[in-house]
């Protein structure tokens, strides 16, 4: 039973109380929605200007928990996720941008979202979702009327195409912002889009004039992360100029900006290249410290341009300073990282030509699907042949699909053939000079760790250029290919041959005396005397001479050991070819 029924004195107290509560309930949502409404139209204009201001706001706008309206409702989450993104955050932040694009129902915020999506499937390297999704969003450009969500778009394909390795396309998005600038924008995000895009093709000097213009245009619309890019990437060309210093100077005068911003990609990008100017003006101490900053900035599994020449830098130190587990660590993970970027290389690559292949596939099977239409129309008009034309279908698909099978064949084909080209001669089929040399010194920092013996051969081919000259130079290839089957025959399966170009053939002999790697050396010059190989009828034969050292005599540098073994070929060049001759340091003391 209701008591205030039977207490009519307390009902009209509490019914005055309430109304006072509802009041001031009302009085605090509507000023609330004031905010909100104040923040959102001011949103766009201080995200980058005032972030500090920015992020304090929106966090205060969720303290409160305000009603919303629907509209607005979706409006806070799209800056949520603008928020997620620019700190880091871009798991969190693609699946509100997915959802805002799917439920929101919003034209202008689902073409805005969608930019954003592209852009952090880039950062979070989900090349092919960048590259289905592309379609899409063009599709939204074209149907856009919204200035702002086009210019917004336009942004952010310019950006998620460059990251996805596709620049030339990023430049020509980048160049179609300019025409479609909004009233209160100016040519600054145009110009920031274009120069990352050059940048990443590797043809953008320091003294470019975008640089000039695009830095007076952010500075004009008071937008410090553009600016900060801009003066970045600026820093970043001078250093790869060979003018660390310019760049150096640069970038102390924009650290504290850098800071202001506490932008993610600024922050690892000036304490990246702080790391690179130390070292190329010999501040080595420098150059290690803010190379392990830059180590901290990452997770243990990340993989990234960054963290690579971190550990390069710390590789080279340590070997430098003569610190042999340290720099046999650091360039482990220099090694996984370089690795790891070249993969990435590759599915950007992959991406493109995967998604590339699955429209090609969806436009077959749409105009399979129109010729099935034409079909079944045929099958009403002509029920007689309705057999032949079933056959005719089969015949059809079963086309398409070898035709599909085929060209997944050939893209996994040429991407196990680019793998094996990145380390291999494409003649003799032996390891290149780049791969080699990284080989060996990988192999003489685990010698010096272990302290055994090793040695290193030099081979130069005697007077190849006179069997280019008479026999042609596909007798010339012959002969290489030849060498190549004579020295793997004489060498043990844990040696390692390379290729350093031209007829000059490199070996290293793990665990191995400076007798024994003489022996071999010997071995090899003998056989290739004694052998010889017939090319069109005619019989072609050659000599190599070759040096040999060792690191019981030249120690473990890979630059000593190999400077010591040319010597040793100079002089049996100089001896009259056709001869091995032992390191200058062989007659020497030993070396630890």
């Amino acid at each position: 039973m209701n008591l205030l029924w039977m207490f009519p004195r307390e009902r009209a107290m509490l019914a005055r109380v309430l109304a006072v509560a509802l009041a001031l309930v009302a009085a605090r949502t509507s000023s609330t929605e004031g905010n909100l409404a104040a923040f959102i139209a001011s949103a766009k204009s201080i995200q980058l200007a005032d972030h500090p201001r920015f992020a304090a706001t929106l966090a205060k706008i969720h303290e409160q928990n305000p009603v919303l309206t629907d509209s607005q409702r979706w409006e806070l989450r799209y800056l949520d996720a603008w928020e997620a993104s620019y700190n880091g955050r871009y798991v969190e932040a693609t699946a509100t941008y997915q959802d805002i694009v799917d439920h929101s129902g919003n034209p202008r915020l689902a073409a805005k979202s969608m930019g954003k999506l592209l852009s952090a499937y880039a950062f979070t390297k989900q090349y092919e979702k960048v590259f289905s999704l592309a379609g899409r969003a063009v599709a939204m450009l074209e149907a856009s009327r919204d200035p702002d969500a086009r210019y917004d778009l336009l942004n952010n394909l310019s950006q998620s195409m460059n990251f996805s390795g596709q620049p030339e396309i990023a430049i020509r998005y980048a160049q179609m912002m300019a025409d479609v600038v909004p009233k209160d924008e100016n040519m600054c995000r145009p110009i920031a889009a274009e120069v990352a895009a050059r940048y990443s093709t590797h043809k953008l000097r320091s003294d470019d004039p975008l640089f000039t213009n695009g830095i007076a245009a952010c500075e004009a619309v008071k937008d410090p992360v553009f600016t900060n890019m801009l003066w970045l990437t600026k820093s970043e060309t001078l250093i790869e100029e060979h003018r660390p210093a310019e760049g150096l100077v640069i970038l102390d005068r924009i650290a504290p900006s850098v800071a202001a911003t506490n932008f993610h990609t600024a922050l690892t990008s000036l304490t990246t290249q702080r790391v690179q100017a130390y070292y190329a003006l010999g501040r080595d101490e420098e150059a290690r410290l803010k190379a392990l900053e830059v180590v901290g900035m990452y997770d243990t599994a990340d993989i990234d341009v960054w963290l690579r020449d971190a550990y390069e830098v710390l590789y080279k130190v340590a070997k430098k300073r003569g610190d042999v587990d340290a720099a046999l660590d650091y360039f482990k993970k220099f090694s996984e990282q370089d690795h790891g970027n070249l993969d990435d290389e590759r599915a950007r690559s992959l991406a493109y030509q995967a998604v590339r292949q699955r429209t090609l596939v969806e436009k077959v099977e749409a105009e399979n699907l129109a010729r099935k239409n034409d079909v079944l129309r045929a099958e009403q008009l002509l029920t007689k042949k309705s057999l032949e034309i079933g056959r005719l279908y089969v015949v059809l698909l079963a086309a398409v699909v070898l035709s599909v099978v085929f060209w997944l064949f050939r893209v996994s084909r040429s991407r196990r053939r680019f793998e094996w080209l990145a380390h291999h001669d494409g003649l003799t089929g032996i390891a290149n000079h780049q791969y080699f040399m990284q080989a060996v010194e990988l192999a003489l920092l685990d010698m010096a760790e272990r302290k055994a013996a090793g040695c290193v051969i030099l081979l130069d081919l005697d007077h190849f250029k006179s069997v280019n000259d008479r026999y042609g130079h596909a007798a010339g290839d012959r002969v290489l290919q030849h060498v190549v089957d004579v020295c793997r025959s004489r060498l043990r399966s844990r040696d390692l041959l390379g290729r350093l170009g031209g007829e000059e053939f490199g070996v290293l002999l793990p665990d191995c005396t400076p007798e024994q790697g003489l022996a071999i050396a010997e071995d090899i010059r003998d056989t290739l005397e004694q052998s010889s190989i017939t090319v069109d009828g005619q019989v072609v034969s050659c000599s190599t001479s070759a040096g040999v050292s060792s690191t019981l005599f030249s120690g473990y540098g890979l630059k000593q050991l190999r400077g010591d073994a040319d010597a040793a070929l100079y002089e049996a060049k100089r001896g009259g070819r056709n001869r091995v001759m032992p390191g200058m340091r062989a007659s020497g003391t030993l070396r630890a």
